[in-house]
């Protein structure tokens, strides 16, 4: 059987569960547009941060970028649902947590803001803005990570995010494709940011992906793209070997480890360094178990060239950390490389935190 013939009968099955799919999601925000099912709003500005693809989009470190500059001007909390940790109800992260106990994302924007901003986790998102506004009542915003499809919320800004290289246009719903619901559901969403594009986009992508989206009047639209920082230890306190990537050469070698949905975009930042790279990928939010970290021991080991690092994503860095399981031997030379969000100018002059600034502003008025 030919690959071409394995994928027709592939979607020949997916195409009706896909329909099922759909006609449920459809239901379900038909039911929320209809005011079947409640929406709650609070006395705090609610900014929610998502996507309508499963994975992939940037949402932590837009959601970062979003918290990085918000909390200069307004005093700022985080709540996210705390994907795969190991607990329930409402947790406030601190300094003992760890990604069992708070989730990898939300204990990566911890770490990153400490005590200026309050991170916190709930599968039940208005009990958990409930439980914050109730600790913390000086609280002036709340940013909702992965929350578009939490509708129970009623945001006061709605952020989506959309990937430049897997716009929804061009995407099905699950199974058949990525697409958590329909892509009319843009609509929903008062900022549109499509992210991760790359360095030589033109005016003509701009306009196409402009057209393609065919947003409503309301809706604003933004373009993203990461920019990359140097290398990072992993394991600060034990005594990593100082290391530049500027430094290495074709002679040496770099072991890519990533456990991320979409790890083609930090794969592709490293094509043009002289040195030889390796990839070893795991599923979104792996919990990398003693096998996992054995097999990657043997790779690294057999990997040839004068110097040998390993060097994995931010989200990554963090369940590494607290792995007991990570080989003794290799924490000296074990990165990653932190990613910051840029906003690109697109169609306009418009600034998007400006302009989520005035729409905070203007509606909790």
């Amino acid at each position: 059987m030919t690959p071409e013939t394995k994928t027709k009968i592939l979607k020949y099955i997916l195409t009706p569960l896909s329909w099922i799919y759909g006609s449920v999601t459809a239901v379900r925000n038909w039911m929320f547009d209809n005011r079947i099912l409640p929406q709650e709003e609070f006395g705090v500005p609610i900014v929610s941060v998502g996507n309508l693809t499963v994975g992939g989009t940037g949402k932590t470190p837009h959601t970062e970028y979003i918290v990085g500059m918000l909390a200069m001007d307004y005093n700022t909390a985080v709540l996210s649902r705390g994907y795969k940790r190991k607990t329930k109800g409402f947790i406030l992260a601190n300094s003992n947590s760890t990604p069992d106990s708070v989730g990898d994302e939300p204990l990566q924007i911890y770490r990153k803001f400490g005590s200026r901003v309050k991170v916190a986790v709930c599968e039940d998102r208005r009990r958990g803005i409930r439980e914050m506004i109730k600790q913390f009542p000086n609280i002036e915003l709340i940013v909702l990570d992965d929350a578009f499809q939490h509708r129970y919320v009623k945001p006061k800004v709605s952020v989506l995010l959309m990937d430049y290289s897997r716009p929804v246009y061009n995407d099905h719903l699950l199974p058949l494709g990525r697409l958590r619901e329909s892509v009319h559901q843009v609509n929903r969403a008062d900022m549109v940011i499509v992210t991760k594009c790359p360095q030589d986009i033109m005016p003509l992508d701009f306009r196409l992906v402009q057209k393609n989206l065919d947003l409503m009047k309301f809706q604003k639209l933004y373009f993203s793209r990461y920019t990359y920082g140097g290398l990072l230890p992993v394991f600060p306190d034990d005594e990593p070997y100082q290391a530049s990537l500027g430094d290495f050469t074709k002679n040496d070698t770099v072991l890519l480890l990533t456990g991320i949905a979409n790890p083609r975009g930090f794969v592709r930042h490293f094509k043009n360094y002289p040195f030889k790279m390796k990839v070893c990928h795991f599923p979104d939010h792996h919990n990398f178990s003693r096998d996992d970290l054995e097999s990657i021991r043997t790779k690294f080991d057999s990997l040839s060239g004068e110097r040998k690092i390993i060097l994995t994503t931010e989200k990554d860095a963090v369940r590494l950390a607290y792995n007991p399981y990570f080989p003794t031997r290799l924490k000296q030379i074990c990165y990653f490389i932190p990613i910051a969000v840029k906003m690109v100018n697109g169609l306009d002059s418009s600034d998007f935190i400006t302009d989520l600034k005035k729409s905070i502003d203007s509606i909790s008025d």
